[in-house]
């Protein structure tokens, strides 16, 4: 019989599989903990089980963790890049931010992948410079924060913050994000609450229609970059196949259906869409939404040829919105000497073993 994989199973079907081998049920409760909750992946550490039992488990199971290759920290100790290695020998990247500025102790947002890759070929975008390989699996999906959580415990710091905007677009593999989500919020698990987990798309209608029916409270992000349907078709292809005012539509009915804020994430990027005529249009398309505009500076992808707005333009775009009475912010630039960009590392890795 081949093994199966634990990893990446909810506590749910945990509980079924040990009914199916013959166990009590309630031993799944304790594999949820001991794999999600303390990092354990050695059937041999988990001494709540009896040998007869750890030995039966040997036979039929295992627990596949990623491994960490490379784990990078900002000269300003605020961000750190890890590139994690699958057992297929491709590698996925994740991020941890520290936010200091608020009271109380710092809080850690982790930045995770969906996929190896990208197909939706956003032209600023890094990740989808190398392409498209594979989804990620559940379990991979939620193993980059237990392993992340685990490099940084001697510190005391923990992830209380996960967001899917690392390598991948997550409507495309909608099923294992979902299954990765139960996991990750799973109070005997990672137990991230539900309100502190978002979700990013690039505007995969289908998906944001499906997670509508959810009923459950995670954020939705969606990266939009442009008011106008030619230019955004321009630097996010997948905009041809679902234009701004399809994608509009189906956000306002996500926005009836959930009463969840959504969050527009807009990089800023010089000559293209950072003037009044865009901010202008932005706040029409977004009038009767509640919404947040998170605008980003452009990260350097040399490929794209494209800078990044001035400091002086982003203020001014976001007095402009924040005048029509929309949320505004700017997210800080952080990371930029170890790669922290989404695709940016990893890419940088393969050209070095393709020169090899």
């Amino acid at each position: 019989m081949e093994k199966k994989n634990l990893k990446g199973l909810t506590k749910e079907e945990l509980y079924s599989f040990f009914e199916e081998i013959g166990e009590k049920s309630f031993r799944g409760l304790q594999m949820t903990k001991h794999m999600y909750q303390r990092g354990i992946s050695d059937f041999d550490e988990m001494t709540d089980f009896g040998k007869k039992l750890r030995d039966k488990l040997k036979n039929i199971a295992y627990i596949e963790d990623i491994k960490t290759l490379r784990h990078l920290i900002s000269s300003q100790k605020d961000t750190e890049k890890f590139l994690f290695g699958l057992s297929d020998g491709n590698c996925l990247e994740s991020v941890i931010m520290s936010y200091e500025d608020h009271i109380g102790p710092s809080r850690l947002t982790a930045c995770i992948s969906t996929q190896v890759g990208c197909l939706m070929g956003c032209s600023f975008c890094a990740t989808g410079k190398s392409g498209f390989i594979r989804n990620l699996t559940a379990g991979e999906i939620a193993d980059q924060i237990i392993q992340m959580q685990k490099i940084i415990a001697p510190s005391e710091r923990r992830i209380a913050n996960v967001v899917m905007m690392g390598m991948g677009e997550p409507m495309l593999n909608y099923d294992n994000v979902m299954k990765a989500v139960d996991i990750i919020n799973c109070a005997e698990g990672i137990a991230i609450g539900m309100r502190h987990i978002a979700i990013s798309t690039c505007g995969i209608i289908p998906g944001i229609k499906k997670l509508a029916q959810e009923g459950i409270q995670v954020k939705l992000a969606v990266s939009l970059h442009s008011p106008f349907d030619e230019i955004r078709s321009k630097i996010m292809p997948i905009n041809k196949k679902y234009p701004l005012p399809e994608l509009m539509k189906a956000l306002k009915e996500y926005q009836e259906i959930t009463g969840r804020r959504i969050t527009f994430e807009y990089a800023m990027i010089d000559g293209v869409n950072d003037d009044l005529k865009s901010a202008e249009e932005l706040a029409r398309i977004l009038e009767g939404f509640t919404a947040l505009i998170n605008l980003i500076p452009l990260n350097n992808v040399t490929e794209y040829g494209k800078k990044r707005s001035t400091d002086e333009k982003i203020e001014k775009f976001k007095s402009f919105m924040e005048n029509k009475g929309i949320r505004t912010t700017i997210r800080k630039e952080r990371g930029t000497d170890i790669n922290a960009a989404c695709g940016q590392l990893r890419k940088k890795v393969l050209e070095e073993e393709k020169n090899e």
